[in-house]
């Protein structure tokens, strides 16, 4: 849709995104590390991001390109900082620190179920491993309070943060979730920019 207005756009993920990045996914999301203690979980998170940020983010920004990541900070909050019971402030602390404040202009929050949105990560993942496209699966090994507790918080921040983060109802189908993806974003991006 970005590219369709005629807009420069850049697309990465967290964790990854870059070859420093990447490696850190493997061993992050690998289920073989599942003994990784949270707060080094949480380091792991944010080196990858700080790499992205001075690699990828702020070049492409200095550009004039858009930027759009697939998880940002609001992840560590949420997983780290509520799923693994750190706390937000931490979290919130080494982001202002190691990624300079760097503020998203729009946070797009598609809320489900959590057994639904489980489930799917699980099929997904159990998918990409039968297909030798590595083990992604340690955090859906996780358990129900885990992911209760990881919604809870996104749904926190998006209350705390309404002007930055458009909560999208993803229960209906793929079609209509994106019809209020695309809205969101025409209202709170392009019409400001086009205006």
């Amino acid at each position: 849709m970005l590219r369709q207005e005629g807009l420069d756009v850049f697309t990465t993920r967290e964790p990854g995104g870059t070859p420093i990045g990447d490696r850190i996914r493997a061993v992050v999301l690998d289920s073989r590390t599942h003994g990784l203690a949270p707060l080094a979980e949480l380091a792991l998170m944010f080196a990858s991001r700080a790499q992205q940020i001075y690699e990828n983010i702020l070049p492409a920004l200095d550009r004039g390109t858009w930027v759009i990541c697939d998880r940002f900070t609001d992840s560590s909050e949420a997983y780290q900082g509520a799923g693994r019971e750190l706390g937000s402030e931490g979290v919130l602390a080494l982001h202002r620190v190691l990624c300079g404040n760097l503020q998203p202009d729009l946070t797009i929050l598609m809320d489900s179920d959590v057994s639904a949105s489980v489930n799917r990560a699980r099929r997904r993942n159990q998918q990409q491993k039968a297909d030798n496209k590595g083990d992604e699966n340690r955090f859906e090994t996780e358990s129900r309070a885990f992911f209760t507790r990881v919604h809870d918080k996104y749904l926190e921040i998006a209350e705390r943060e309404p002007q930055r983060v458009a909560l999208i109802d993803a229960r209906p189908p793929a079609d209509a979730t994106h019809a209020k993806i695309v809205q969101a974003v025409r209202e709170r991006l392009l019409e400001p920019v086009i205006s």
